[in-house]
């Protein structure tokens, strides 16, 4: 398993390398070839995940909770690496400055990608802040990367509001080494392990201000309200395949992070605060998110609100605690970033065939895409959790813990928010899709693709999420259970 570990982490900062001084052909089928493999070398590590935790160079600690952000983050790279030689192509064909372009979106693609791998990986809390840290660098340049007004003006609000959570997160870890110092001596290095095996013995104080600094913190890389403002601004001006990436992805990563804050908190406090406050930032989250999807004219700032919407889903689903809501938060994880990959994605094509993001300047698409078309509402109605998709699946178990763990009014909030927010993102798609634009300008489009491949990722991301809803394979299945226990072990 060594070599596998060291390959996932050598290979897309070598494929980084390669597309620095590559010809973009190269750097293309370079970064398409890693982002699979990076997949292929995540599912490896299942089996042996499933069963033990993985340590290694002293730095590196694998467990199933990692696996499943990095079986989510994996399947991303390797899907929107694919998109990428589509989604560029007619760049290459307009833009007489593509090939230096190409190389430096593929550098940044491979090393924002590299930087999502490594952090679950990290074996403290130091290390994983700087993990998410680098994150924040390379994701600004990859928003910034189109160098037009509007991307400059996301990218310098993502900074400043991603660099303000992220000091309230390194806040949060001095907290943490101070807590664990008090019982584990000052030589204590933030080792994530014995700070969780020293949690009964933790002086409570300051775990609970690392606890809400942590939320607050790296909630502003995951998007829960109110640090959620610079989302939709990135998310919009970014291109499509960065766009899938940071919902997918980099909103896990950080959700991650919290999760190890939330699991010594729960073995230092007990799980009642812990609980309490994710379940308040949950539901802001979730309401605002559900109520923002009626009003908004951006197709892909429509897909970031819904990206809140899911990040406050996942939140109230930790606080229910209980192992059939933490099963259904793990799997929503999956799920989730299949799904607005998939989203984002098929919103790429919708903008590339109709030459702009506004949606009411795109009408008819089921009809002059005739595989993006139905693929995008398919990612839809799998982020609506629809049956029989991997949502409806992860939010049905989030619903049942919730109601097993006898919070029912939390529940039957989740329900509502949820059918609000399905209304109101169907309502708009339905729009996109169906209805044709009054102006007749859409009769003018030519049926067809722009390109296959920017419809082949997209049919594997249904197949995942079919997978996901369906029948999880036996091996994912363990390593859920063996991390749902890891979650629920110090309660």
């Amino acid at each position: 398993m060594l070599v596998v570990v060291l390959l996932l982490l050598c290979a897309p900062f070598a494929a980084a390398l390669v597309s620095l001084r590559a010809p973009a052909r190269i750097a293309q089928a370079v970064t398409a070839v890693t982002g699979v493999a990076c997949f292929g070398l995540v599912l490896a590590l299942v089996p042996a995940a499933s069963h033990h935790d993985l340590a290694y160079l002293s730095y590196l600690r694998i467990d199933a909770v990692s696996v499943v952000f990095l079986l989510a983050t994996s399947f991303l790279y390797g899907a929107v690496a694919v998109y990428s030689i589509g989604y560029l192509a007619r760049s290459r064909d307009a833009d007489p400055g593509f090939s230096r372009y190409c190389r430096r979106f593929y550098a940044g693609l491979n090393l924002f990608a590299w930087t999502m791998l490594a952090a679950p990986m990290m074996s403290n809390l130091a290390l994983l802040w700087i993990a998410v840290e680098v994150t924040t660098v390379l994701s600004a340049l990859l928003v910034a990367i189109e160098d037009t007004d509007g991307a400059a003006e996301a990218a310098w609000k993502y900074i400043l509001i991603a660099s303000a959570g992220l000091g309230l997160a390194l806040l949060a870890t001095i907290f943490a080494y101070y807590a664990g110092a008090q019982v584990l001596g000052t030589h204590y290095d933030l080792s994530f392990g014995p700070l969780l095996q020293a949690g009964g013995r933790l002086p409570h104080t300051p775990v609970r201000l690392a606890f809400v600094l942590a939320v607050l913190g790296f909630g502003t890389k995951m998007g829960l309200v109110p640090v959620h403002t610079w989302l939709p601004d990135a998310h919009s001006e970014a291109p499509t395949p960065v766009s899938a990436l940071l919902s997918g992805s980099l909103l896990a990563v950080s959700f991650y992070a919290i999760l190890r804050y939330y699991q010594v908190a729960v073995a230092a406090l007990g799980p009642r605060f812990p609980r309490d406050v994710l379940l308040a930032f949950g539901v802001a989250s979730l309401l605002l998110a559900a109520l923002y999807l009626f009003d908004q004219r951006d197709v892909k700032r429509l897909l970031a609100y819904s990206s809140v919407e899911h990040m406050g889903i996942l939140a109230i689903g930790v606080s229910f605690g209980v192992p059939i809501a933490l099963a259904g938060v793990l799997l929503h994880v999956l799920a989730h970033a299949a799904a607005k990959g998939n989203a984002f994605m098929g919103a790429g094509v919708l903008v590339r065939k109709f030459g702009g993001k506004r949606i009411s300047a795109i009408g008819g698409g089921l009809d002059l895409l005739p595989w993006s078309g139905p693929l995008f509402g398919i990612a839809v109605l799998a982020l609506c959790a629809m049956p029989p998709f991997g949502i409806f699946r992860s939010e049905f178990e989030i619903v049942q813990g919730g109601f097993a763990a006898s919070s029912n009014a939390a529940a039957a909030v989740l329900i509502v928010l949820v059918t609000v927010a399905f209304l109101g993102l169907s309502i708009t798609v339905n729009r996109m899709l169906l209805v044709s634009r009054a102006d007749g300008q859409a009769a003018a489009l030519s049926r067809g693709e722009p390109s296959t491949w920017m419809v082949v990722p997209v049919v594997a991301g249904v197949v995942a999420l079919l997978v996901l809803g369906v029948h999880p394979p036996a091996e994912l299945t363990g390593l859920l259970t063996r991390a749902v226990h890891q979650l629920g072990a110090a309660a």
